[in-house]
């Protein structure tokens, strides 16, 4: 039997999993990975933390199993700049929720073709990715500005800091999925973009070399002296649509957890969406390329997490279920905004709100229209998915915590009218950049990895078609009030 190591470089955790050549998760580690917030709106943490819960996480299974091949995704967005020659740090690691490149994005706003930056890298000018924070990191900090323009400083996402320590400095590297969430990179000939990095006032020398998805990139040694050879490199949510096998254009994943990340796969070539959407690459390999449409919903799991620990509505979130149902007042409608709302609206403005409280209104009801009001988010951006497309998902594929409450994924298969599909793996995105490593390193096909895939269960639409267009009237109505609320 051979084994695969998949690594999951999440942003509270880093997760390790074993993986057989059939795509089966025999056992995983993790590792906690604290933050910081120095002040408001900041969010960091320390580089070599990121180093240390790799290693931990890997540590108990490198010797246990015969490893043949290491796949590596990682959280996205943050970054770290380091001393091309010491390797030592000179930034924190910048974190994917952190706003300090706002002031940035206004202060580019007004010469930035919004168009042609969408065209260019399938984003919007936003302080969620990359560059805009790199930018502030030089503007506060003339030293490393200087530096990096003097070609002695790095840059890279947490996958190539990691990748270049463990390789002893032999590696920079990034692939184009990763690259594809700085607003540095052009997603349509997979290069860095010299008009970008003017903009951005960012040298190239300090770029990592971009290569494919999957392949052999190099050796990495997690400490324990036996190198071993890493094979596959992605963005956490697009790790997360390979191990949902959606390798079709217009099938998708849901991952839920402290909010939920939607991903639809679109095909090979680009498209931009007109309702609200990101395009991004899925990945890109030996002829193999994949965009995807992005939409985030920050607010899921901690909108249960609200109920519990502020509201003492239910005393666990797996209890939102039964009160749900207990439920007696369909009337009450919550807009979980909790921290504004992303796709595909992109009012950050806005706030969560209740309608529809009387006399007779319970802890219960308040507990039903927040799962439901999740739904009808969700709805909003598959919908919106959907329409760009120009079809509608065979099904929708979940995973994560919130995907085991079976009131809410019925009511999300109840309102987009489609059957919805728990992952019975529950680490889908360790398990997905480990079955890349196994494509590239031990041959195994699409194929087998679609035919591979199960589900735990499964909920098919039961609402009748009136009961559905009600509830969704409710909802927009109620989602209007709040957009006029907060204009």
């Amino acid at each position: 039997m051979k084994y695969l190591l998949g690594i999951d470089q999440g942003t509270t955790q880093t997760t390790a999993v074993i993986v057989n050549e059939m795509g089966e998760m025999l056992e995983k580690n993790s590792a906690q990975l604290p933050a910081r917030f120095p002040q408001a709106g900041w969010v960091e943490q320390e580089p070599n933390d990121i180093v240390r819960t790799v290693k931990e996480a890997c540590a108990p299974l490198l010797d246990k199993y015969e490893i043949s091949a290491v796949g590596f995704d990682n959280q996205g967005e943050t970054f770290i700049v380091w001393d091309a020659e010491t390797g030592e740090a000179v930034t924190p690691a910048i974190v994917w929720q952190d706003t300090r490149g706002q002031s940035v994005c206004d202060a580019l706003a007004s010469s930035v073709d919004p168009n042609l930056l969408r065209q260019k890298t399938g984003l919007l000018l936003d302080s969620y990715f990359s560059a805009p924070k790199l930018k502030w990191v030089f503007e506060n900090n003339p030293d490393i500005r200087k530096k990096a323009h003097e070609g002695k400083l790095k840059f890279g996402t947490t996958e190539t800091w990691v990748i270049w320590k463990l390789s002893g400095g032999k590696l920079h590297i990034t692939d184009p999925s990763t690259a594809s969430r700085t607003l540095l990179f052009d997603m349509n000939t997979f290069q860095w973009d010299d008009d970008l990095l003017k903009l951005f006032d960012v040298p190239r020398s300090m770029l990592p070399e971009i290569k494919p998805s999957a392949g052999h990139i190099g050796d990495v040694d997690f400490g324990n002296g036996k190198p071993l050879p890493l094979h596959a490199l992605l963005v956490d949510q697009q790790a997360a649509l390979f191990g949902q096998a959606c390798f079709n254009a217009g099938e998708m994943k849901c991952s839920f957890g402290t909010g939920s990340f939607l991903l639809m796969n679109i095909g090979d070539k680009p498209k931009l969406s007109n309702n609200g959407l990101l395009t991004t690459v899925g990945w890109n390999f030996k002829g193999h390329t994949a965009y995807a449409f992005d939409g985030g919903i920050f607010v899921t799991g901690s909108a249960v997490q609200w109920l519990r620990d502020n509201l003492k509505f239910i005393p666990d979130s797996a209890s939102s279920h039964n009160a749900a149902n207990n439920s007696k007042d369909a009337g009450v409608v919550v807009v979980p905004a909790l921290q504004g709302l992303a796709a595909p609206h992109w009012r950050t403005d806005v706030q969560g709100a209740m309608f529809g409280l009387n006399r007779s209104t319970t802890s219960d009801d308040i507990v039903r229209a927040t799962l439901d009001g999740i739904a009808c988010r969700v709805y909003e951006v598959v919908t919106a998915m959907s329409q760009d497309l120009g079809q509608r998902p065979p099904h929708l594929k979940v995973d994560g915590g919130p995907s085991g409450n079976p009131y809410l994924m019925q009511m999300i298969a109840d309102l987009l009218d489609i059957e919805v599909r728990v992952s019975a793996a529950l680490e889908a995105t360790a398990i997905g950049i480990a079955n890349l490593a196994g494509m590239s390193a031990l041959g195994t096909s699409f194929n087998e990895l679609a035919q591979n895939w199960k589900s735990e269960t499964s909920y098919k639409p039961q609402m009748k078609k009136a009961e559905r267009e009600k509830k969704l009237a409710q909802w927009n109505r109620a989602l209007d009030a709040v957009k006029i609320f907060h204009k």
